[in-house]
Formats: structure tokens, C-alpha cells, sequence
């Protein structure tokens, strides 16, 4: 396939990304069926206190989140952006079937093979549960469900998801968000905390490798779907902490000076040695920097549920 021949969006934003001059690819596109699998893995990393720090709040304050949740009145729409396997969703929809069941569960994921499995699960454990599954990018599907149907809105973003944007790309959700919420609608975002440097080092860089296999699935993506001939032994793991500015970045690092073709697309990519791929940006936050972005956008800051070491924070925002 030629450059100018119409190509999927994963090939027009790899190609975007590799041919830049300081060369990147977008972490939305892990998520690829071996990309869901490996992170899994990473999930149940002692290293990585991200989801057991979520899992504990969930575990531990669900009913307390589920009433905080729940309009006085009406059907409502619990709209999830990026639910992955639904760990910690399984807990609040129980909780909150025990107060209301008159809502309907929509899960936005990129991943269709992500989505198919938690609808299944759901289905089996949550008998006559109402779903609307939407398959794709985060973005495009905020779009679609801005149009304003009467029905009161609950958005759930969980995880650390917030933190992969890049400053211009959170501008743009948090913008979406805004848009697609009236005047008391509710939003759970999931925050990671600043923290001791060395703890969150070890969560992105863990000595099992899975980190690193992470990573590197997406140059295998790009193998697969782009006729691409990247040699991933080439390519070194590499992270760094910015405890000022809170912001951990990720990196595949061209161990060679070498060139890689991406077939399907008649486009040769030269890297110099020891040139970086920049693969994800994983901010972390303050109390004050979430009340910040929430007042910045039309929502005050109603309650932050946090796990006992404040390592993590499920902050709930009204759209004022």
C-alpha cells in the first residue's frame, strides 16, 4: 500500500509518529489483543501498586462510592471509558444493583477483544444487566455520546488513564468530558498520587520484564499489521521520574544505528544509535492539581476516595 492510498488510522499514526523528529507512538494502540494479555500480567506485579491500590478503594469504600453515585431519581447511563477486564467495575455494579437497577452500562474500549470478554462476564455474573458496548477511540465515542438525551450521565474513568495524555490531548478529553455532561452529571477519574520516586520507578520498569514486553508488543503490532520488519532485541527499555513536575515517561531506545521498512506502507525509517521512541507519558497528581483541572473545566471536586497509603485517588467531580 502506498502513503497516499487510503490506510487504517493505526498505520496513518505510526507512520505520524516514527517519521517526527523527536519519534513517538501513542499508547492507545497497546491494547491490541497479546498487548490486553501482557498487561494482565503487569496488573498482578507486586510492583505495581496501581491496581490493588484502586482494587483496596473499590473493595473497601464500594458502597459508599455507589451511593455517592446514584441520582436522587430516574434512569441513569454509567458510561466507562477504557474498563479493560472490569475488575473494579464488577464491584461497584454490584453494589450499585443493590440500589438501583433502572441504568444502562456502557463500555468504551479500544479494545474489541477487551470489550467482548468483560460483556460476557457481565452478562453471566449480572443477569438482564442492560450493555451498549462502543468499540474505539476514546475521543470519537465522546463525540457520538455528547448529544445531550435527557438521561443522567455517570462517566467513569478509572485506572491511571487520565495521566497517559500529553497536555494538549487531556485539554481535548477533559473539553469532551465537559461537553458531554449537563448540570449534575457525575465523573470518577482515577488519579495516581505523587509518591516516593523509587516506588513508582519499579512499577514502570519492574526486573520481570513485563514492562518491557509491554513496550515492545507495539513495535510486534507494527510487524503484524504494517508489514514492518523491526528487530525488538534492538531496542533497549528505558524510564525516568520527574518528581517536580510529577511526569514518568517510558522509552524503546534504538540499540543500533539501523533502518526499519514498514512494508504496507513503501516507508523506510532510519534511527540513529541509541535514538528514542517516546511510548507513554504517565502523570501523576496532587490533590491540588485535581481540583485545579476540575474547577478548569465546569465540575467541582464533590469527594476524593483514597486507598490508606494515598498512593491513589478516585476523585468524584459534579458538572456544575
Amino acid at each position: 500500500m502506498l502513503i497516499n492510498e487510503k490506510i487504517s488510522l493505526f498505520a496513518r499514526d505510526a507512520l505520524k509518529g516514527l517519521t517526527a523528529k523527536n519519534k513517538y507512538l501513542l499508547p492507545k494502540y497497546f491494547y491490541d489483543q497479546n498487548g490486553s494479555r501482557i498487561f494482565q500480567q503487569i496488573m498482578r506485579m507486586p510492583q505495581y501498586y496501581l491496581t490493588e491500590c484502586e482494587f483496596n478503594i473499590f473493595s473497601e469504600q464500594a458502597s459508599s462510592i455507589a451511593k455517592a453515585l446514584v441520582p436522587a431519581h430516574g434512569p441513569f447511563e454509567i458510561i466507562e471509558l477504557g474498563p479493560g477486564d472490569g475488575l473494579k467495575t464488577k464491584i461497584l455494579l454490584q453494589a450499585l444493583t443493590g440500589i438501583q437497577q433502572d441504568f444502562t452500562y456502557v463500555p468504551v474500549d479500544i479494545s474489541i477483544y477487551a470489550l467482548e470478554k468483560l460483556s460476557t462476564d457481565l452478562e453471566q455474573q449480572f443477569k438482564g444487566i442492560k450493555i451498549n458496548k462502543q468499540a474505539g477511540d476514546f475521543f470519537q465515542i465522546m463525540k457520538d455520546l455528547s448529544e445531550q438525551n435527557g438521561v443522567q450521565k455517570i462517566i467513569l474513568f478509572l485506572g491511571s488513564n487520565i495521566g497517559n495524555f500529553f497536555p494538549d490531548e487531556q485539554d481535548e478529553f477533559l473539553q469532551l468530558l465537559s461537553r458531554m455532561t449537563a448540570k449534575g452529571d457525575k465523573v470518577l477519574i482515577g488519579f495516581d498520587q505523587k509518591k516516593s520516586p523509587d516506588i513508582i520507578i519499579d512499577a514502570y520498569d519492574d526486573p520481570t520484564g513485563h514492562t518491557l514486553d509491554f513496550n515492545l508488543n507495539h513495535l510486534l503490532r507494527i510487524n503484524h499489521e504494517l508489514d514492518a520488519d523491526f528487530d525488538i532485541s534492538q531496542f533497549h527499555h528505558h524510564t525516568s521520574y520527574n518528581p517536580v513536575t510529577g511526569a514518568m515517561k517510558s522509552y524503546l531506545v534504538s540499540k543500533a544505528e539501523q533502518i526499519v521498512t514498514l512494508g504496507k506502507l513503501d516507508k523506510k525509517i532510519p534511527f540513529a544509535k541509541w535514538e528514542p521512541i517516546f511510548m507513554e507519558l504517565s502523570q501523576k497528581f496532587n490533590h491540588e492539581d485535581i481540583h485545579l483541572l476540575a474547577k478548569d473545566y465546569g465540575f467541582e471536586v464533590s469527594r476524593n476516595f483514597s486507598d490508606k497509603n494515598n498512593y491513589f485517588t478516585d476523585s468524584l467531580w459534579i458538572k456544575t
